[in-house]
Parts: structure tokens; sequence; C-alpha cells
């Protein structure tokens, strides 16, 4: 079984929001919602993250940003923004998922995603990393 494929298994089978995978293994995994469970894992596993699949729950910019800064090689996604998959595909990781929206949005559903406004306008991935890490405390 590959990778991505036990990422995205894992992720649904263990109702949990966020799983990394790498050589058939699972490294990290977490219920804990939203960018902290992806920025818990840079933390963590630091350069290990490289080449890894990557399942989370919700994948938009901020997100696909986070898997180009890591060196993902492929992402599930049980959601993902349109944005979300111009940057994946802008930078050649491969990705599948279950449902597309425009936008990720906030808590309240009200409003895009603070993240996903952070993000917006940043191409650099190290950038992103940076601008979300300082927002988001792990």
């Amino acid at each position: 079984m590959k990778d991505l494929e036990i990422a995205g298994i894992r992720l649904k089978e263990g109702n949990l929001s966020f799983v990394v995978v790498k050589d058939g293994k699972i490294i990290f995994e977490t219920k804990s919602s939203g960018l902290r469970s992806f920025l818990q894992a840079i933390e963590l596993l630091n350069k290990e993250l490289a080449e890894s699949s990557v399942a989370d729950k919700i994948m938009g910019r901020a997100a696909a940003l986070l898997s180009v800064y890591s060196r993902v090689s492929a992402v599930f996604a049980v959601t993902i923004s349109k944005e979300g998959i111009n940057v994946l595909e802008e930078n050649n990781i491969p990705y599948q998922f279950e449902r597309r929206v425009p936008n990720i949005l906030n808590s309240k559903r009200d409003d895009m995603c603070p993240f996903e406004k952070l993000t917006i306008t940043t191409t650099n991935p190290a950038e992103a990393y940076l601008k979300l890490k300082s927002l988001i405390k792990t």
C-alpha cells in the first residue's frame, strides 16, 4: 500500500485531522484541528517530513504552502480549496481529494479563513511558514 493511501485511510478510519506517512509507517497523527497540527509536525519532524505523504481534513492555500515548505511528496484532503489546488499544482505535488470548495471559511463560516487571508498574497513557502508560525503558537 502506498503512503498516501495509508495516510488517507488512517485519517478517515481514525477520525483524525492530520496524518503523515513515510516509507509505509505513520510518523505523525493527531485529532487536533487547524493548521496547528501541520506546524507541530514541522517542529517535531523537521526534515523527516520531506518525501512523506500527508492527509489533512482541510487543505487550503496555507496548508498547501506548508506542504511545499515541508517538501512532502503527496497530499490527500477530505476538503480542498481552489487555491490549495493551485499551490500544489504549481509545485508539482500530486494530490487527491474528496470535496473541492471555492474557499476555506472561518469557524463561523461567514468569511474566509484568517490563515487563507494571511497567505493569499504569499507565494514563498518559507515566508508563509514564518507568518503562520508567528500567528499560531504550537
